[in-house]
């Protein structure tokens, strides 16, 4: 798309820095999925380094978007922001308070462990860390059902319907780790074409999210979700086009933090 653009004379990019802020690119993207702005990155010399540029980028656009309580979702460009800023020097930001969007992962990679990214993030950032002592998922709808009837967890949920930005990383499906997703939904993502995730919710490239009544996450609801006034959608280095557009599809994101390369390929 960016490509074509550019030969019909829409786009001109003049490049001053590894992200763009204001393009006539961004303009179209507003205009195609209700967005409110965003950023584009440039590539680095490898995923790393490209990594690292959506991580500085994402940071950037919560401070521009006034910080405030900012809930975080989990993911490979999560674990970028949080490599990142364990290199910085600790600073004071907008960012007032920090907390997980989603309970805690049994899988073995720090990616997937809210509480601890949070603890990180908010030492870095001299912010106010919130946590969820549950986990991802819980085994039966019932144990569910008593995980989130806890003081605790009505504690986070009264942070998240007062959130002022939520940052969900964009994520590929299939993927790895796949996040007990045959435990969840059996066919129903092959079924219904799931190309991508943010946070724990699957949609299709048409944007809709994929629900299973064997679905036992524990993470921020989706109507509370809608409701947070600023929605970042952050795609890492090998985020595919298919995700980015269902992603964008489904209405839920506000702004986006995405490679210029990636924009290639998408169609409106």
């Amino acid at each position: 798309m960016l490509t074509e653009a550019r030969e019909v004379g829409i786009v001109e990019i003049r490049i001053k820095s590894q992200t763009i802020q204001e393009s006539p690119l961004l303009e179209y993207l507003k205009a195609f999925y209700n967005l409110q702005g965003g950023t584009l990155v440039l590539d680095g010399t490898n995923n790393e380094e490209t990594n690292k540029i959506l991580a500085k980028a994402t940071l950037s656009l919560i401070e521009q978007l006034g910080g405030g309580s900012v809930g975080l979702g989990w993911g490979h460009l999560i674990g970028s922001i949080v490599n990142y800023l364990e290199d910085e020097e600790p600073r004071k930001t907008s960012i007032t308070d920090i907390c997980p969007m989603i309970g805690n992962s049994g899988v073995p990679i720090r990616n997937y462990h809210p509480n601890e990214n949070v603890r990180i993030i908010a030492k870095q950032i001299m912010a106010s860390p919130h946590f969820l002592y549950t986990p991802a998922v819980a085994e039966t709808q019932q144990d569910k059902e008593l995980l989130t009837q806890t003081e605790q967890y009505k504690s986070i949920l009264n942070l998240w319907e007062n959130l002022k930005v939520a940052i969900v990383n964009i994520g590929n499906h299939p993927s790895t780790p796949d996040l007990g997703s045959s435990a969840r939904f059996g066919n129903l993502l092959s079924q219904n074409k799931a190309v991508g995730r943010l946070i724990a919710y699957y949609y299709n490239q048409e944007g809709k999210i994929i629900t299973s009544d064997k679905d036992y996450v524990i993470q921020i609801p989706l109507e509370v979700l809608k409701k947070c006034p600023n929605v970042i959608g952050i795609c890492s280095a090998n985020t595919n086009s298919k995700a980015l557009i269902g992603a964008l599809k489904t209405g839920l994101l506000t702004h986006i933090v995405v490679r210029e390369k990636l924009l290639d390929n998408l169609e409106f």
